[in-house]
């Protein structure tokens, strides 16, 4: 069935109850019931039936479970990492001993920085930058929210600037269904190199988050988080419900341990080493072609393994000791974990309801001048990322869409694909329901809707700008 302007309903009413409650995985639920409602032709019984049985349903699907159990294991893997001096040692090394780390502004440097240089995976890339820095950036009253926000705007602006990745491998699969279908004649990696100068809206990004670093010159809600961090010391809002159980991020260092960074940044080489030789392995010895859930949940399984034979061997724990506190930190991981379960379901709801479709028609029917394609591309993008949740979800749907009106209008296709990667990213940047958002909350132990808060402010700036940008590039082009 067509449910038209009905199917982008019940995600705006779940970003609202999300954003004005907090009470993100009620939320989630009654967004999904509500999706059900339209569906059964709002029957209530059949509603909730089908809700239930959607959330159960997201266990089915393999990517959605290998990425509950990545996360799981990391919570576990973090735990170990303080109890046995890592992160301690970390923070002394960059403070005391040589002294590189002696400010707020170079705490936000480092999570840039890493944000920047990891581009193997964008859950990678956020939860390195949030973990390695969340103790630092508390050491130096840097708000929750700006640690989130700044490992949240390096993450996937990278990932799809630099596609030796997951994200490379999903675009180009599209784009070669395109090439295939005979809507193109050119080679989908040409496609997708061409199309990089385009991704405006991740320049952008990453540019201001950067500016914004270094002048110090915040606005909005992420201001007053801020100067409640630095005048107040408090890095958490008073009302603040990080995802991650302040339980298994705030253990002290086990007792008769000397910290040492080397306890937490040869767990982390290994996991960074992993990732692409995942991708590697399961594209057949093309990264671009791997599976980036695959990768994750390889990759996880033998940091799991090889923290344990270290941590043993080295006599930090004993395996009982090492069992009890990877047990913890699983225990601290439920809350996001709910979330993420509540994010992927309704994400199947919306899909089934055909958002995205609805969205997409809007610029299939369209008669648009060839020079504002571009910026309407974006825009669409956007909100069908916002409101999907989903920037792969909005990629597989709006890519060809906007490859095949450029060519219809005789336009710029590699602006177009720009456009419509930009987009999603954008959307996705900073939606609640978006895993990626959801995960910047979890790095940084921050409150998942002040995330979401602070963020869009700086988000839609940089959506501004990009708009701009992409209508005087239509008219270059």
């Amino acid at each position: 069935m067509e449910y038209g302007i009905l199917s982008i309903i019940p995600p705006i009413i779940t970003i609202i109850l999300a954003i004005t409650t907090g009470q993100v995985v009620v939320s989630l639920f009654l967004g999904i019931v509500f999706c059900n409602l339209i569906i059964t032709d709002w029957n209530l019984i059949s509603s909730l039936n089908q809700s239930l049985n959607g959330i159960i349903d997201v266990f089915g699907e393999s990517w959605a479970t290998k990425t509950l159990i990545f996360v799981f294991l990391i919570g576990g893997i973090m735990t170990l990492i303080q109890v046995s001096g890592g992160v301690q040692g970390f923070v002394d090394y960059l403070t005391k001993k040589k002294r590189i780390i002696k400010s707020r502004r170079g705490t936000m440097l480092l999570a840039y920085f890493i944000g920047i240089v990891v581009f193997i995976e964008s859950s990678i890339t956020i939860l390195l930058a949030g973990t390695i820095t969340r103790d630092l950036a508390d050491k130096y009253k840097v708000s929750r929210e700006k640690l989130a926000y700044i490992c949240d705007s390096t993450s996937a602006p990278i990932c799809g600037l630099i596609p030796l990745n997951g994200w490379g491998a999903t675009i180009l699969g599209v784009l070669s269904a395109q090439v295939a279908a005979g809507v193109v004649d050119i080679n989908p990696v040409t496609i997708l190199i061409k199309s990089i100068p385009y991704q405006i809206y991740s320049y952008i990004t990453i540019l201001t988050v950067l500016y914004f670093i270094l002048s110090g010159n915040d606005f909005g809600p992420m201001k007053k988080a801020e100067d409640r961090a630095m005048k107040d010391g408090k890095v958490l809002a008073d009302d603040a419900r990080p995802v991650i159980g302040e339980e298994a991020i705030h253990l002290p260092v086990k007792k008769g341990i000397k910290p040492s960074m080397w306890h937490m940044i040869l767990p982390i080489l290994v996991l960074v080493i992993m990732v692409p030789t995942g991708l590697y392995i399961t594209g057949n010895g093309n990264m671009t072609q791997g599976s980036g859930s695959t990768a994750l949940f390889w990759a996880i399984f033998v940091v799991t393994i090889f923290t344990g034979i270290y941590y043993i061997g080295k006599g930090i724990m004993n395996l009982k000791e090492y069992m009890d506190y990877f047990y913890k930190g699983i225990g601290g991981m439920i809350p996001v974990s709910s979330i993420l379960i509540f994010a992927f379901a309704i994400g199947n709801s919306i899909n089934t309801l055909g958002t995205g479709r609805y969205l997409a028609n809007l610029l299939n029917g369209a008669s648009i001048n060839p020079a504002f394609t571009g910026v309407i591309v974006f825009i669409l993008a956007g909100i069908m990322a916002f409101a999907t949740g989903t920037s792969f979800g909005t990629f597989a749907i709006m890519i060809p869409i906007a490859l095949q009106t450029a060519v219809v209008l005789n336009g710029n296709i590699y602006l177009a694909v720009g456009a419509a990667i930009s987009g999603g990213i954008m959307g996705d940047h900073c939606s609640p329901i978006s895993d990626t958002t959801i995960m910047s909350s979890m790095a940084t132990a921050s409150d998942h809707i002040h995330h979401v808060k602070t963020q869009i402010p700086y988000a839609l700036l940089n959506a501004g700008i990009s708009s701009i940008i992409f209508i005087i590039l239509g008219y270059l082009a």
